[in-house]
């Protein structure tokens, strides 16, 4: 078969059928069928491992497809390093109902991609050459190709548009500054005086003598840091609860720190706001109240790029697609929306 239609899509397509097809809703059967018409390197359930080189060798990356629309390819670039893409599930449902053509994707390292040992693969260039190898494979160009980045993969999406934006439709970044030194300062300097003084000390305590692997670190961290500027769901998220325990914590630690409480390792001097100007294709930048990064920064992130806009998320995190969810599909749906019109 040189094409195959996702098993997991033909629900909805029986529905349809079970209903009776008049002449127009026989024409929406056949326009749903068709979205889910995918390639035969696909399998039933829309994966594929996608073949990546890199200075040390060829690797795989695992890479899931959602529809089938010429128009809008989006990648959705997830956080850490070496999160994955389980956090970042909350797309499928208002991404599906648009009928726009994405792809989550775990990068090199992560959970349900090879993970190689060898420490010269964690550099942001080397992640930039992977993303454009992950685009030729799921034949997107200028035409129609969409970087959604969230926190670390806001920053692999700037370096990538910086390098490749002649490949690009548009750009969004969600909830990353293009500074690691501010957003470092930030944290220090805004968000740690709002936590109890006597928890924060024991936390400092703690990084002082880099006893990270100490469990009291995250148990300090989690209900008085994370909880306030991650995620402020009650209940955290299937998805990203699976996340969390899938990161791949060697290429964390290397490459953003310990925790989620500042930066360090490879990226603390990571910097572009200067190179932002440079950046041309429409973008838009995401900021909420609550966020790790500066909601301010990222509005003037927005201003800086050529053709930028702003959205705001009022009650939400570093995860605002998760707890600020409509304000952030919405305004995400409309921009992408617009740029395709």
């Amino acid at each position: 078969m040189k094409q195959r239609i996702v098993l997991g899509c033909l629900f909805c397509l029986l529905l349809f059928l079970a209903m009776g097809c008049g002449h127009e809703a026989g024409q929406t059967c056949e326009k749903m069928a068709a979205y889910f018409i995918y390639p035969a390197e696909y399998d039933a359930s829309g994966v594929r491992r996608v073949p990546i080189t890199t200075p040390v060798g060829n690797f795989e990356v695992w890479v899931k497809r959602f529809g089938n629309n010429p128009k809008i390819k989006i990648l959705l670039l997830h956080g850490g390093p070496a999160m994955t893409h389980e956090y970042m599930e909350c797309f499928e449902l208002p991404f599906l109902k648009e009928g726009y053509e994405f792809y989550q994707y775990d990068q090199l390292g992560s959970y349900y991609s090879d993970q190689p040992t060898d420490s010269s693969l964690w550099t942001t260039e080397r992640f930039v050459e992977e993303v454009e190898q992950v685009r030729k494979a799921i034949g997107a160009d200028s035409s129609n190709f969409i970087v959604l980045g969230n926190s670390w993969g806001g920053i692999l999406a700037m370096e990538y548009a910086l390098k490749y934006q002649k490949n690009l439709k548009a750009l969004v970044v969600a909830n990353m500054m293009a500074s690691a030194p501010e957003y470092g300062k930030y944290a220090a300097e805004v968000l740690a005086p709002q936590m109890d003084a006597a928890v924060l000390k024991e936390i400092r305590a703690i990084e002082a003598v880099k006893d990270f692997g100490n469990p009291r670190y995250m148990e300090l961290l989690i209900p008085h840091f994370y909880k306030q500027h991650i995620c402020r769901l009650e209940k955290w998220p299937d998805g990203f609860n699976r996340a969390m325990k899938h990161a791949n914590g060697t290429i964390y630690t290397l490459m953003q720190g310990p925790s989620e409480f500042g930066i360090s390792g490879r990226l603390a001097t990571w910097d572009i706001r200067n190179r932002l100007p440079e950046i041309e294709v429409p973008t838009l930048m995401i900021g909420a109240k609550h966020d790790t990064m500066d909601p301010k920064a990222m509005e003037a992130q927005s201003k800086m790029v050529k053709k930028g806009q702003y959205l705001y998320c009022p009650n939400g995190s570093h995860l605002s697609m998760w707890d600020d969810q409509k304000i952030f599909m919405e305004g995400v749906i409309k921009f992408i929306n617009s740029v395709n019109h």
